[in-house]
């Protein structure tokens, strides 16, 4: 039945994972489905390499954030 309103009204997309100020996870609110933003700004079926691709960069923004916050308190 879930599948029927997405294949009729389109999916519902939430997000679901901040990566990034500018790469999101998103999830389906009917189905599931998962996409993710990719380098051009699209939404993309989240693979397990996108997932992979995603966590490194989410880690590497992290520390990158979390050192600047040392240097500046």
């Amino acid at each position: 039945m879930k599948k029927i309103i997405c294949n009729l009204f389109g999916h519902h997309y939430t997000v679901s994972k901040n990566v990034t100020p500018h790469i999101k996870e998103y999830s389906c609110v009917h189905c599931g489905k998962q996409v993710t933003t990719d380098a051009s700004g699209n939404l993309s079926l989240l693979t397990p390499e996108l997932r992979e691709i995603n966590n490194t960069l989410e880690n590497i923004y992290q520390r990158k954030h979390r050192h600047d916050q040392q240097q500046v308190a």
